[in-house]
């Protein structure tokens, strides 16, 4: 299997905030902007795979930035690591001012998804190539998340945690 390169993998999602999807005061629903973070982050991992993926989980999701009514919203996800059947993927949510249309970065998350066949069991996926210094930044992180999630979920044991154990050395 050939190695790939996240932009491979890059994914856009563009859409607007509608009523339907605000709270009480005019914000969008927390769960509505998972929910297309899901959607941008299962097509980067399928990119990257080429196969059906299912989401494994949400390792993280910061909501720094309230998305108001009306907002243009746009995820941007691809695939940050690549491991044995699994695959990280990294988000940044932005969102656009009306008037200048500058973007402003609002949130982002980090979900893992696995490559499955048709009867839903694990099969490899390729490598990842990280090429620029922000890919290679989150390609480290990225190991030191998954040896933390093993550990916290007993799979690993601390003292295996190499990557973990540097940063305390």
């Amino acid at each position: 299997m050939e190695p790939k390169t996240s932009k491979e993998s890059r994914t856009v999602i563009t859409d607007l905030v509608l009523p339907s999807e605000t709270n009480p005061i005019g914000n969008m629903f927390g769960g509505e902007l998972l929910a297309r973070m899901d959607r941008a982050a299962s097509i980067a991992a399928r990119r990257h795979s080429r196969r059906i993926v299912m989401t494994a989980a949400v390792n993280h999701v910061a909501f720094n930035k309230m998305i108001p009514l009306g907002s243009v919203v746009t995820v941007e996800a691809h695939v940050s690591r690549a491991f044995n059947s699994s695959m990280e993927v990294f988000m940044d949510v932005w969102i656009e001012d009306r008037e200048s249309g500058r973007r402003s970065k609002a949130n982002e998350g980090i979900y893992t998804f696995v490559a499955v066949d048709e009867m839903g069991n694990p099969v490899p996926v390729p490598q990842l190539i990280p090429e620029t210094e922000l890919e290679k930044e989150r390609y480290a992180a990225a190991l030191r998340r998954r040896q933390l999630s093993l550990v916290l979920a007993g799979k690993l044991k601390p003292k295996e945690a190499t990557e973990l154990k540097a940063l305390f050395s």
